[in-house]
């Protein structure tokens, strides 16, 4: 324990604290006490853009495309509603709601994103061939994030 200004800080707790900020993916956490606050925060990882070098040869039976669309605005992407954590199955172990290749059709259960301790299914809005999944399973998801292509 360290005292500052008349006022004793637990160092395990803010460790504790600083551990949940980890586990649950948050960037900043509140404990209260009485009139006595801690609030531990982390700074969002910052991503640096480096430039990747040019392809030496085309990859053979892949043709190249002048400009792609963000996949987000693809006809057949499944974005999320919410922020939240994605699970692609109903539980640990169990089968995936859905794999790449399978036929689909609308209203299916394609997968599960936790929101506030609250699980909300996700379900396919339009018939189909799932054709890419674009997310691992327990990741954490943002409002509009591309989720899985339906073709």
């Amino acid at each position: 324990m360290t005292k500052i200004n008349d006022f004793t800080v637990d160092g395990d707790l803010v460790r504790k604290l600083a551990g949940l900020l980890d586990e649950t993916h948050l960037t900043e956490i509140e404990y209260a006490w009485g009139e006595h606050r801690i609030r531990v925060t982390r700074a969002p990882a910052v991503m640096h853009a480096v430039a990747a070098p040019a392809m030496a040869a085309a990859i053979p039976g892949v043709a190249p495309s002048v400009a792609e669309a963000p996949i987000a605005d693809h006809p057949g992407a499944v974005t999320s509603p919410m922020v939240g954590t994605v699970y692609l199955s109903a539980s640990p172990g169990a089968a995936p709601f859905v794999r790449p290749g399978d036929a689909i059709s609308v209203g299916q259960t394609v997968l599960i994103i936790e929101a506030m301790k609250v699980m909300n299914q996700i379900r396919a809005t339009k018939s189909g061939t799932v054709k890419r999944i674009l997310i691992a399973d327990g990741a954490p998801v943002e409002f509009g994030q591309a989720l899985m292509v339906i073709e």
